[in-house]
């Protein structure tokens, strides 16, 4: 690609990445560098600096390579800036304590339906997380942001896998560490589900924004199993009614093979729709 750069056939897309990339990347910019001095332009940019610095009355120094410590500094920096509004909002705080709650009503209360509730949740917290990571209410530089080659989807997509490392391992280990019925789904239950659900936000977002879609999806969801869950009428009887009310939607071959399936068809959907994303919001 730097040989390309050099030689001006790479798209201009492309040339938007190379030139943010070596921005950081001494390496890479020092191959870019040895590209264009080898290229045509060579001769005149060596000329044109010869006769710059002979006009200032200035000795050419020799070039001093970036630290490595900075280099990484920036690496990190960038990848913070990248994940930033997705690690920085309140749904962190609020999926602990939705974790902690549980903990608290298994052990402190007695209630023995604890894990199913936090299996009966857990599909939609990660949509939280989604919900503020892209779009204008989440970014104060969203408009320059969606506009640059690092935005878009890839911005979105970089956000939610951030959020979905913090989701994962907390809901799953809380969730195998509560009480849980004979017979009643897995901890890890929830993950095809919770996969589907967050592609499902990522998909309708291109149509309505992230924050429209997630609340919807997320309501959905939440009417279809916290109703039966809690307005059963074994509701109080204890994990084994929780568990009864959300085999339907976790347990066995086929209702797993389902969320696999639309799954599948959200990222095909999402796919389609990424060009979307390069475009602002509506409001």
């Amino acid at each position: 690609m730097a040989l390309r750069y050099a030689g001006g056939s790479v798209p201009e897309t492309d040339a938007w990445s190379l030139e943010k990339h070596v921005e950081s990347c001494a390496d890479c910019a020092a191959r870019v560098s040895a590209a264009v001095r080898a290229g045509a332009a060579g001769p005149v940019l060596a000329a044109v600096r010869s006769d710059l610095l002979s006009s200032l009355g200035h000795r050419p120094a020799p070039v001093v390579a970036t630290a490595v410590a900075g280099s990484r500094l920036g690496r990190w920096a960038r990848l913070w800036w990248a994940v930033g509004p997705a690690l920085r909002g309140s749904w962190v705080v609020a999926v602990v304590l939705v974790v902690g709650g549980a903990f608290g009503l298994a052990h402190g209360a007695g209630f023995r339906g604890a894990g199913s509730l936090l299996l009966a949740v857990s599909p939609v917290l990660p949509l939280a997380g989604v919900a503020v990571s892209y779009g204008r209410h989440a970014d104060p530089l969203f408009e320059i942001t969606a506009a640059t080659p690092s935005g878009g989807l890839r911005l979105l997509l970089t956000r939610t896998a951030a959020v979905l490392a913090v989701c994962v391992p907390l809901l799953t280990a809380g969730g195998a560490l509560l009480p849980r019925a004979a017979g009643g789904p897995g901890a890890a239950a929830w993950l095809l589900p919770g996969l589907a659900l967050t592609l499902a936000a990522l998909a309708l977002g291109s149509f309505v924004g992230c924050r429209a879609a997630a609340a919807t999806v997320g309501g959905g969801w939440l009417l279809a199993v916290t109703g039966p869950l809690l307005g059963g009428p074994d509701a109080g009887a204890g994990s084994g009614s929780g568990a009864a009310a959300l085999a339907p939607y976790f347990s066995g071959s086929a209702a797993q093979g389902g969320w696999a399936a639309a799954a599948l068809a959200c990222a095909a959907l999402l796919t389609l729709r990424r060009r979307s994303f390069d475009h602002l919001e509506p409001r």
